[in-house]
């Protein structure tokens, strides 16, 4: 596959944010600078740097996919509030896949958990 430079600016994008982004904040990211690059375009490469591996897609059951630029082992939990979505290293389940094997037989080939819950800073507006 032909690794252009909006798929390249797409994917360095993803891989600065701050964030796990939405395709639409990637795009009002980089449309300033990029007048000719189209949602569509954005879409279509955060896609495929997903399939590719490149990326990582996060399925968020009432919103938008979140796409992250960390694709090592690691789970998310998201925001009910302001529906961020935050990395969440637990170490705990390293080694799920030994236990899935040993106890059932079946090896896992991907594991992907999303917590939900309030995240740290909606908690303190709550608290104030």
């Amino acid at each position: 596959m032909k690794f252009s430079r909006q798929r390249e600016m797409i994917l360095n994008q993803v891989r600065s944010f701050p964030i796990h982004p939405t395709a639409d904040q990637v795009y009002t990211a980089l449309k300033a600078e990029n007048p000719n690059l189209s949602l569509g375009t954005v879409y279509r490469n955060l896609n495929q740097l997903s399939e590719m591996g490149m990326l990582l897609k996060i399925r968020i059951a009432d919103g938008s996919d979140r796409f992250d630029g960390r694709t090592d082992d690691h789970y998310h939990m998201v925001c009910d509030d302001c529906k961020q979505v935050y990395d969440v290293e637990f170490t705990e389940l390293d080694e799920l896949n030994n236990t899935i094997t040993e106890k059932y037989g079946h090896q896992l080939t991907v594991v992907t958990l999303n917590l939900n819950g309030i995240c740290c800073e909606c908690r303190k507006k709550e608290q104030n």
